[in-house]
């Protein structure tokens, strides 16, 4: 898979810690490489199953988009052979007649978590609190979603991606993002642009494969991040820092590649007005930044200002982790010491996020579907499937809103080699659909079954996955509750 030059990188960094030692190991490093590549190079049998899919129609993605009618797609293994061959024999054939096949979902910004203790640890015991990675992944897989970007990464997310590579965890691909912070506070700091650029070179040894930015940096240190990770071939993602309030046009320097948020742009709006959707998006245009503007973000933090009633009755709550729906509903930071004019605001900014979606839309600037998955009330994949029922809304046709969670997502991470369309030798993420997306892009609900790497989980599958999760949640829920555990 595309990350296993990565893997490897990690894997001597940490076997091997300073430059001076890996020259007199050499001989172990070489044999090392040869032992990995031997082992990585070769797939389970299971992994070269055939798959028919027979008289399918298939919205490839393609630019521009192609639709193939009544055709036989032919998986082997985790790649797509053919889309209009004859049926192997011994292959597994899948009814695709009147269904749709698109290629899997990205959602562009997650927050997936992970294993943490409330207090102090010996050496070698175990954290507090330790999270089911196969939990996580089923709302995404189940949803379709078949890459994910985790836009604050940390070491136990390269753990929880190597799970998943090697077929322990049925989930969704994994990019990871380091998160560079400024002023005092947990994490990769950096005030100065000295420390800028070491922490960009850090989280480049370390195997991270984009940077994302954050609101406390302050703006020289900001610009030195964003110079530091273009050298090192990494695209940088994120927020626009406060430094830059009434100069926004300062925040757009050079290879500074996505604005995480259409909120990013409305912090700066004084009137909420669409020339001056038109103007944020024409400075996007002129810099070549894209945009994921993760509408579905502010929708649930105008919920959650108004009330939690919302998020007590979501359907897709019994998916969370009892310790987050606990957290959620007991420490609801966007529900608390909230006012009638902090609940109006948040609405209006709802309102002026889709007049964005228009102007950038209009300016041609490319947009991807992100979430912000993980924070309070945006549960994992079912969060995509809203976000791209949002975009719609906002104005983008359904093949544009296709788009923005497949092709242009996947250019964007660099894999539009490997993901995002359907053709030939591309990995076999695909979802099949009962009705055409194309016709309304909220038909992309209606999934009959995934392909993820090649493996055919049917939507009855699917769905006892889920069945088991929420059944599972639902059974523990006693035995979490935040405020309890924070302050132990």
């Amino acid at each position: 898979m595309a990350n296993r030059g990565l893997n490897l990188q990690v894997s001597l960094y940490f076997w091997f810690k300073d430059a001076t030692e890996m020259k007199h190991n050499f001989f172990h490093i070489f044999l090392f490489i040869l032992l990995y590549h031997k082992s990585d190079s070769q797939e389970p049998a299971t992994q070269q199953k055939t798959i028919a899919i027979k008289n399918v129609n298939v919205i490839q993605m393609t630019s521009p988009n192609k639709v193939m009618y009544n055709v036989t797609v032919i998986i082997k293994g985790p790649r797509i052979v053919s889309l209009s061959g004859s049926i192997p024999n011994g292959a597994e054939i899948i009814d695709g007649k009147d269904k749709w096949l698109i290629p899997g979902l990205i959602d562009m910004h997650v927050h997936i978590p992970t294993d943490f203790s409330t207090g102090k640890k010996l050496p070698t015991q175990p954290p507090d609190i330790i999270f089911n990675t196969q939990d996580i992944m089923t709302p995404f897989i189940a949803n379709g979603v078949t890459t994910i970007f985790n836009l604050n990464a940390n070491v136990q997310s390269f753990s929880q991606r190597a799970e998943i590579e090697k077929g322990n965890i049925i989930g969704p691909r994994m990019a990871l993002a380091a998160l560079i912070n400024g002023g005092d506070g947990s994490g990769r700091i950096a005030n100065t642009p000295v420390e800028g650029r070491q922490a960009v070179r850090d989280a480049k040894f370390e195997g991270y494969e984009f940077i994302k930015l954050y609101s406390q940096l302050n703006k020289e240190t900001y610009a030195e991040i964003i110079d530091e990770a273009y050298k090192h071939g990494l695209k940088t993602v994120g927020h626009i820092p406060g430094d830059f309030q009434g100069k926004l046009e300062e925040a757009f320097v050079p290879h500074f590649d996505m604005v995480a948020h259409a909120e990013e742009f409305s912090k700066h709006a004084k009137d909420f007005s669409y020339q001056e959707a038109q103007r944020f998006a024409m400075l996007a245009k002129k810099n070549g930044t894209w945009l994921s503007p993760t509408l579905i973000a502010m929708v649930w933090i105008a919920n959650q200002a108004h009330s939690l009633d919302s998020l007590k009755t979501l359907p897709a709550l019994q998916y969370v982790h009892p310790l987050i729906q606990s957290k959620w509903l007991t420490a609801n930071n966007y529900n608390r010491n909230t006012t009638p004019e902090r609940a109006a605001y948040f609405k209006k900014l709802v309102k002026f996020h889709s007049q964005i979606v228009r102007a950038f839309k209009e300016a041609e600037v490319p947009m991807v579907a992100g979430t912000d998955a993980g924070v309070s009330g945006i549960v994992g994949g079912f969060s995509l499937q809203d976000e791209l029922g949002l975009l719609q809304e906002a104005g983008l046709t359904p093949e544009e809103t296709l788009a923005s969670a497949t092709r242009l997502s996947a250019i964007w991470l660099g894999l539009d080699s490997e993901i995002g369309t359907i053709e030939a030798g591309k990995f076999a993420d695909l979802i099949l659909l009962n009705e055409n997306p194309l016709d309304n892009a909220k038909n992309i609900r209606k999934i009959s079954g995934v392909f993820i790497n090649g493996q055919w989980l049917p939507g009855a599958k699917l769905q006892a996955m889920l069945a088991d999760l929420s059944k599972r949640n639902n059974a523990s829920k006693d035995k979490f509750d935040w405020k309890k555990t924070i302050s132990k």
